[in-house]
């Protein structure tokens, strides 16, 4: 139960802080550059720290989508891998919850971070960008936290963080950047309209980016 609830607590902690950032400085992929880039550093800096609070617990997912590839590369059992999608989407509403609650109180703030189209990109442009990166993203988890990679297992968090930023960098212009189905579904709730009716994108594109990676890695993992 402890590393359920810790894959809770991260996951409520990178909606907070990640969509708590977007919301703050106005993320405009058009519009508000240096808010993009607060964005993705936001959520690279979460995932980073969460590694270092809660890897030891849980390996620290705080994402179905890592869940999903973790689950296909053999390191983790399917009774576990359900339950922390459970409770990865419990953190997210917990978080989405926080946030919504202090945008409500304060004058010129609203929205919770949600993921959606961004102008002029179509479903197939978004679903390709969600499945794209997720592939890039869990491809890094999957060799970062590799046996056959044990010389750099310490540094894994900051590379995952990093490679997180870098994928925001590249993907906020396209979707808002989801790669992670949990982050999206709460957020979406909460705001309703376009993002609650493209919410599918958002858990169909990230889930066939991680299984894509997990496939991938077994083609070139060395560890028989």
């Amino acid at each position: 139960m402890k590393k359920y609830l810790a894959e809770m607590f991260g996951t409520m902690v990178l909606v907070l802080m990640g969509c708590g950032v977007a919301v703050s400085l106005g993320c405009d992929p058009v519009a508000n550059i240096p808010a993009v880039v607060g964005t993705a550093l936001a959520f690279g800096l979460s995932v980073v720290a969460m590694a270092y609070t809660i890897g030891g617990i849980s390996g620290c997912h705080i994402n179905p989508a890592i869940t999903l590839g973790v689950l296909l590369s053999g390191r983790i059992q399917v009774k576990d891998a359900v339950m922390y999608m459970v409770f990865q989407v419990i953190g997210a509403f917990i978080g989405s919850a926080l946030l919504f609650a202090l945008t409500a109180n304060v004058d010129g703030l609203s929205g919770t971070g949600a993921n959606d189209l961004q102008q002029g990109v179509s479903v197939i442009g978004g679903l390709l960008a969600e499945v794209v990166f997720t592939f890039v993203f869990v491809l890094v988890v999957l060799g970062a936290t590799a046996k056959a990679n044990g010389a750099t297992n310490n540094l894994a968090g900051l590379a995952i963080g990093l490679a997180l930023v870098l994928v925001h960098l590249v993907c906020i212009r396209y979707t808002g950047t989801s790669v992670n189905p949990a982050r999206s579904i709460a957020p979406a709730v909460f705001q309703g309209g376009t993002a609650l009716a493209n919410v599918w994108i958002f858990i169909v594109g990230p889930f066939v980016g991680g299984a894509l990676a997990a496939f991938a890695w077994k083609i070139i993992d060395t560890e028989d």
